[in-house]
């Protein structure tokens, strides 16, 4: 294999790895991108933009996949933690530190594992208290990841993700589809990142590799839920939905368990370790490049 021959193994290509490999390939370096997925309809999507795929759903081994890390320079994991633990590591844990091409390794974790804050800042020196199950997983993984580190040399860094927004995925699609819901919970904040943002800070890590380090994945400003839902409506020239207070919205479990954390979320070392200058600095110029 040539210096210059660049192979990323994306296991889970979700939304941003995704992404990740769009750039890539269309970056005219020379790179190759393989990965996992659970969907056929997405296969065949990745497939016609020249991404070769394995099925992968978290609960088996990938069929004959040291074949396809052999030649790997680069890794990202997006696939969440279950209760079980981190899938990846559950089933190729031995595969991934026996590798002799890596030259960098991403894991994409969430910034819920900062846990409640009460709207405070919170950076990545920042102890990590998780308040759900959901992030309790997610501290357990990136400790299991960075173990691999310190005992095998892996070079994982490890990226906490704010709420994930872009094409497709954004409260102007929530609000034409008439899901949009303007829930009032006084001083509730959350940080958010364009999914443009998140693979130009992956690329920038690629290419400044420090290993055993962590980055927060978010922009400028953390905002309140409703905030952005009247922006966005404001953008389509569209009246807001009612406002409901956070007891009476009649939420799922699932919805309320982000509300149960509040916290600003810095993202200084992205600006000042990788050079990162934001294409989307907060949600409003962000809605406004989607619309």
């Amino acid at each position: 294999m040539s210096n210059d021959q660049k192979h990323l193994f994306c296991f889970g290509l979700g939304y941003s790895a995704e992404r990740l490999a769009r750039d890539l390939i269309d970056s005219d370096n020379g790179w190759t991108v393989a990965g996992t997925s659970r969907s056929e309809e997405k296969t065949e999507c990745l497939n016609k933009i020249g991404v070769k795929t394995l099925f992968f759903n978290g609960e088996q081994p990938i069929s004959r996949v040291e074949k396809w890390l052999e030649s790997a320079t680069h890794l990202v994991i997006s696939a969440p933690p279950g209760p079980q633990g981190d899938p990846v590591l559950r089933y190729h844990k031995d595969d991934i530190a026996q590798l002799s091409n890596l030259e960098w390794v991403g894991y994409l974790s969430t910034t819920g594992v900062y846990g409640d804050r009460k709207g405070e800042w919170v950076d990545e020196t920042a102890e990590l208290t998780p308040t759900s199950p959901r992030g309790v997983r997610r501290v357990a993984a990136e400790c299991a990841w960075m173990d691999l580190w310190c005992a095998h040399q892996v070079p994982v860094h490890l990226f906490r993700l704010a709420g994930i927004y872009g094409p497709g995925r954004n409260a102007l699609e929530t609000v034409r589809s008439g899901r949009a819901r303007r829930i009032d919970k006084p001083g509730q904040v959350f940080s958010r990142i364009h999914v443009d943002d998140i693979a130009q800070i992956l690329k920038a890590s690629i290419e400044n590799p420090n290993p055993g380090a962590s980055y927060n994945v978010c922009d400028d400003e953390a905002a309140a839920p409703r905030t952005v839902i009247e922006y966005a409506c404001r953008l389509l020239r569209v009246e807001p939905p009612p406002l409901l207070s956070f007891d009476e919205a009649d939420l799922s479990e699932m919805a309320r368990s982000f509300y149960a954390d509040n916290k600003r979320v810095s993202n200084e070392r992205i600006k000042k370790d990788l050079m990162v200058e934001l294409k989307w600095p907060t949600y409003r110029e962000g809605l406004q490049g989607l619309l």
